[in-house]
């Protein structure tokens, strides 16, 4: 192979005629390897060039000299012609039907890309590699970076040098853009239209939201959504007409399969009429709020608006929060930033806690003048109010907080004391369970618990946290749920022996192992039994009495079956994280919210802050490998497909959950206005979806980044189970609000 071949003539097995192997090897690179390959793969093919080269010319000449020659070589090879005198022709793969491919057997056509179809290479041929132009930028700067290093080795002038050798870094850098972009073009296909139309409905519907902010936290907490006015409007139905013909042409045009073009064509239009209702509805809302001056009438108390510490880190916690999804490290940690925004929101707390309990000169943050207005309406929306107006109360009365300086000297250290001891239970959390990518690999106390020979401390652990579970939630309980409590709480502990997790004093060794069934099963009734107990109040107080005593019952129970639920399909190490979070939502009722008479907006951002928090401090992250899947087989001899995707889906939100559960039951029994449910409601909904929403758009514009599948999908698909729980949620906060219209709740103490 070391040796030289010419073109033997007609039936020589390698070479040819009319266009020779050099143009070939000096287009594409060098050396004897390569020129053999080349003359033995296209021996009979260099023949055929010379009798077509003059009929075909026009069609042949792609580009000038051997490039040109090499592409019409390729093509005659890629029809398979040549197949005896040792021409290795594979046959050609198949290609999409409709797209124009020279690798066809019906010919080659005339098309200057030529094996590269709709930009994208034809991948029929082993050689077609060499038409990409991602290869010949490649060759360009192999070339002049040989040029560069043997103006090096001349010792030339060193501006030239300087100067080639960034004119061949460049190169260099636009070679892997080009190979990146076709790379990705050819691996990854998107269904971009349909993934358009969802994003453009998820931002209708957000914009409406913030753009109803105003109504929604007003005293009478009503949204009104103009409907009747945009359907039957002219710009609905031209824009319903644009939406159709533009489907129409996009799915008659598309070359690959959409999903959003295979509906049914009556689904595609009611798709098309939401899109445009929605465009119409936001369009009237946005007019409206501008027509009325409801953001640009001067408020009487703009200009003395003030930013508390606790509004201005709600308000850039939030946006925090929302911009840090734009990168891939920060969504692989991102349990980092919810622990830094409960950690700060603790030390706010106790900062608003010291500034009441011992007053002083008023330090307010001052708003720019010129900023008076909307400083004024933010500030407003995040107390729960009408910008300029009144609001709803989630206390009876306006009585200020500074009435903290009055009490007792142990109730105000005891009030100054509490952000600490939650910040406290917080880090006692955090070393529980190592979670994220970064520190995952480090051991934990959770591994260290785990481990065989520490049972016996895991069981001590494990039976002090459900009596202190037992000791947080019965208080509110009725005799009946207590002693069902009880029992429940004491079936989790016989369902972790029997899976050998824990110890039992009077068994030893672990010959009697079993899966639980019977244990788990046990624990089923009694959860069932607490959960009918708490829906029987609730309907006893919407439809025999009005009783509002009876309503905040029927709530606590179903908060109680929930905690009762979830304290059997948590892991044994992890029922210290389910008493924490019962503890700080004792401790932030009775000691924070209460007494400095925080809003509905304010209380319900919290709730979802921790209950974010709590979602991470049971070891869950943004991987899918985290999912504890053993829970959805809790109680189940085989896998049952309903069962399993509801206790799994549980297991993995039980944070999320218990803290919405929390909520209801706070402002049922707290609120004095029948609007704090519906603004808590509205204020839940709207923080959940501006962080979907904002992901949405950087999915789609990041769909050919390196870890879409690896790091971005992975948190899609949390962010959408996430989206219907917050859904599931919001409906419950709607129907208890359904319920306390005709029962206004008194105000009772949350510690009974």
């Amino acid at each position: 192979m070391g040796g030289r071949q010419e073109a033997s003539g007609p039936g020589g097995g390698c070479g040819g005629a009319g266009v020779s192997a050099r143009a070939l090897e000096s287009s594409y690179g060098q050396g004897p390897l390569t020129r053999r390959i080349l003359e033995c793969f296209l021996g009979r093919a260099l023949k055929k060039v010379e009798g077509d080269q003059r009929r075909r010319r026009g069609e042949a000449s792609v580009g000038g000299g051997g490039a040109g020659a090499s592409a019409h070589v390729l093509r005659h090879a890629c029809r398979g012609e040549g197949r005896a005198g040792g021409v290795l022709t594979p046959p050609p793969r198949t290609h999409r039907p409709g797209v124009a491919c020279l690798c066809q057997a019906s010919g080659f056509t005339a098309r200057r890309e030529a094996c590269i179809p709709g930009g994208q290479a034809c991948a029929c041929h082993p050689f077609l590699f060499l038409l990409e132009p991602g290869f010949q930028q490649f060759k360009v700067a192999e070339r002049l970076h040989a040029n560069w290093i043997r103006l090096y080795l001349e010792s030339s002038n060193s501006e030239v040098l300087v100067s080639l050798g960034a004119k061949v870094r460049r190169q260099y850098l636009d070679t892997l853009r080009t190979l990146s972009l076709s790379l990705s073009r050819q691996v990854a296909h998107y269904d971009a239209y349909s993934m358009a139309v969802g994003t453009v409905v998820v931002l209708e519907v957000l914009v409406l939201l913030l753009l109803s902010i105003p109504q929604a936290l007003s005293s009478e907490a009503e949204l009104d959504v103009p409907l009747s006015s945009p359907v039957f409007s002219l710009l609905f139905y031209l824009t319903s007409l644009a939406l159709l013909g533009l489907h129409v042409m996009v799915c008659t045009s598309a070359g690959r399969s959409c999903y959003f073009c295979s509906l049914p064509w009556p689904a595609a239009g009611v798709v098309m009429l939401l899109v445009s209702a929605l465009l119409c509805v936001v369009a009237s809302a946005l007019a409206k709020t501008f027509l009325d001056g409801k953001l640009l009438r001067k408020s009487p108390a703009g200009s003395g608006s003030r930013w508390s510490e606790l509004e201005l880190l709600i308000l850039l916690g939030t946006v925090g929060h929302v911009v840090s999804l734009g990168a891939s490290s920060f969504i692989e940690e991102e349990h980092q930033t919810w622990y830094f925004l409960v950690n700060t929101l603790c030390l706010a707390l106790c900062h608003q806690v010291y500034k009441n309990c011992f007053p002083g000169p008023d330090r307010g943050l001052q708003c720019c003048p010129h900023m008076a207005d909307v400083c004024d309406c933010v500030a407003a929306t995040l107390q729960g109010r009408k910008p300029g107006g009144d609001g709803a109360e989630l206390w009876g009365t306006h009585e200020s907080p500074a009435s903290l300086a009055t009490r007792p000297g142990h109730e105000k250290w005891v009030l100054l004391a509490s952000p600490w001891l939650i910040l406290a239970c917080c880090r006692l959390l955090r070393p529980l369970n190592q979670t994220g990518v970064q520190w995952a690999h480090r051991p934990d106390l959770g591994h260290w618990l785990t481990s065989s020979d520490r049972k016996a401390e895991l069981s001590v652990l494990a039976a002090l946290s459900l009596v202190v579970l037992f000791a947080l939630v019965q208080r509110r309980c009725s005799r009946a749920s207590k002693i069902a409590m009880a029992l429940g709480l004491l079936g989790v502990y016989c369902y972790r022996a029997a899976l050998g997790n824990v110890l039992l004093p009077w068994r030893q060794g672990s010959k009697d192992i079993s899966q639980g069934i019977v244990e788990a099963r046990f624990v089923y009734v009694f959860v069932l039994g607490i959960l009918f107990t708490g829906t029987r109040d609730l309907l006893r107080s919407q439809v025999t009495t009005a009783d509002p005593k009876v309503r905040a019952a029927g709530l606590w129970e179903l908060h109680s079956g929930l905690v009762l639920l979830a304290a059997l399909l948590l892991r044994p190490h992890n029922l210290p994280v389910l008493v924490l979070g019962l503890l700080i939502q004792t401790v932030m009722a009775r000691c924070i919210w209460k007494p400095l008479r925080h809003d509905a907006a304010e209380v319900t951002i919290m709730h979802y802050w921790f209950g974010q928090a709590f979602f991470y401090f049971q070891g869950n992250s943004n991987n899918v490998a985290t999912v504890d899947v053993s829970a959805g087989f809790v109680g189940l001899s085989t896998y049952v497909e309903v069962p399993a995707v509801f206790l799994t889906a549980f297991a993995t939100y039980t944070g999320p959950v218990l803290w919405a559960s929390h909520l209801v039951n706070f402002l049922s029994s707290e609120s004095s206005s029948g609007s704090a449910l519906r603004h808590a409601c509205f204020c839940y909904a709207l923080i959940c979806s501006l962080p979907v929403s904002a992901y949405l758009v950087l999915v789609t514009s990041l769909r050919y980044h390196l870890f879409i599948w690896s790091v971005f999908s992975p948190k899609l698909l949390y962010e959408g189970m996430h989206l219907l729980i917050t859904a599931a949620v919001c409906a419950f906060f709607t129907a208890m609000d359904q319920t306390n219209t005709k029962s206004q709740p008194s105000s009772q103490d949350p510690g009974k």
